[in-house]
């Protein structure tokens, strides 16, 4: 199956976001980060439930960079409370996307890039062994948003520069999962039943994986400049060599309705469709027409105020073009179902309850 066809075949998604992507704010034990944003800790019961509802991807965002020792060695540990959560997804026969999150290290500059090529092969050397006997309902993500952070071109679809090195580590992730995957790789550590932080062992031959390595075929997710739907990030964007490579965008439009923090745009209507049509054009000029598959791995509209309805609305005209250009959407849950005018809020589900708080936008969205 070429990743064209592969993307073809796949539905609507949901992020597990902030928790194994949360920063540690106290212990940096694998519990310690996974609820360090005041998420809970994760539970089958928790994913099947978003099963339940009709998701069928789990994009599962991770933050590695403060469960590694020296010379970048992941610990075992959280390997393990990772292997478990995917293994949630692949036991109930969802697609799993298993990302690089939250990482700074990889700042898209020349005088960086030695340092950060170094890194994202050993770090993705490690994730592709460990997880090389799953099939291809696993996917890897190299980069989340990779981008120059602090500086005047972070989200303005970046300089030359930026996006050339971004282009570079893509290529860096790629040569790391194929050799992984090379005759004579270490095979999937994986699969042989390990006990994670919470939960009980998966048994080795767990549904998903095969006994053999799989990262020469794996299907790979790769970045252009942060993941950006801004033109100049997409129109310089170039595929690493290599086959069954999938770009990976975010896509929070229109900004002032799905994104920005001001509360006086908080409601839909017609006239704001333009910008959508505006966002799925301009992925079919750069990458559709020319045979490149895209995921929209981020997507949704935050709540302000009481508007469920117009969210719903959204997402429900979002997703129809989205279907329209073939691009699987993945709503981007923070967890988050309240808070102040500056939270982004874009929970959907009670993760302690499993009880869906906005359910016509769910409705809208699958």
């Amino acid at each position: 199956m070429t990743a064209w066809e592969y993307v073809s075949k796949l539905g609507v998604g949901w992020n597990l976001g902030n928790t194994l992507d949360a920063l540690p704010e106290g212990s940096n034990s694998p519990a310690g980060q996974e609820t360090s944003w005041n998420n809970p800790v994760t539970t089958r019961e928790m994913v099947q439930a978003v099963r339940d509802a009709g998701f069928d991807i789990l994009r599962i965002p991770v933050t590695w960079c403060f469960q590694t020792g020296e010379n970048f060695v992941i610990k075992e540990e959280f390997l393990g409370r990772v292997k478990q959560i995917v293994d949630y997804g692949i036991g109930l026969g969802m697609t799993v996307i298993l990302n690089l999150h939250h990482e700074d290290w990889h700042f898209p500059s020349e005088e960086n890039y030695p340092k950060a090529k170094i890194k994202i092969r050993k770090i993705w050397t490690q994730i592709a062994e460990y997880f090389g006997e799953y099939d291809n309902k696993l996917i890897f993500e190299g980069m989340n948003e990779p981008r120059k952070e602090h500086t005047e071109v972070e989200w303005t679809g970046g300089d030359e520069e930026g996006r050339r090195i971004v282009m570079q580590l893509n290529q860096d992730f790629v040569d790391a999962v194929r050799q992984a995957g090379a005759t004579g790789a270490t095979g999937a550590t994986g699969a042989t039943g390990r006990t994670g932080t919470v939960g009980t062992t998966v048994a080795a031959g767990a549904t998903g994986t095969t006994g053999k390595n799989e990262n020469a075929t794996r299907m790979l997710l790769v970045p252009n400049y942060a993941a950006s739907c801004n033109e100049n990030a997409m129109e310089d964007f170039v595929m690493p060599e290599g086959e069954n490579l999938i770009l990976s965008l975010h896509g929070y439009v229109p900004y002032d309705f799905a994104l920005s923090d001001d509360h006086l745009q908080n409601t839909w209507s017609e006239d704001l469709q333009t910008d959508i049509d505006w966002l799925f054009k301009r992925i079919d000029k750069y990458f559709l027409s020319k045979k490149i598959p895209v995921i929209m791995g981020e997507c949704g509209a935050r709540k302000k105020g009481d508007n469920e309805n117009d969210r719903a609305a959204w997402a429900a005209y979002y997703t129809k073009k989205a279907r329209e250009h073939g691009v699987p959407c993945l709503w981007w849950d923070n967890g988050y179902l309240h808070g102040t005018e500056e939270t982004e809020v874009f929970g959907l589900i009670n993760r302690r309850t499993l009880e869906w708080a906005f359910p016509k936008i769910v409705k809208a969205f699958l």
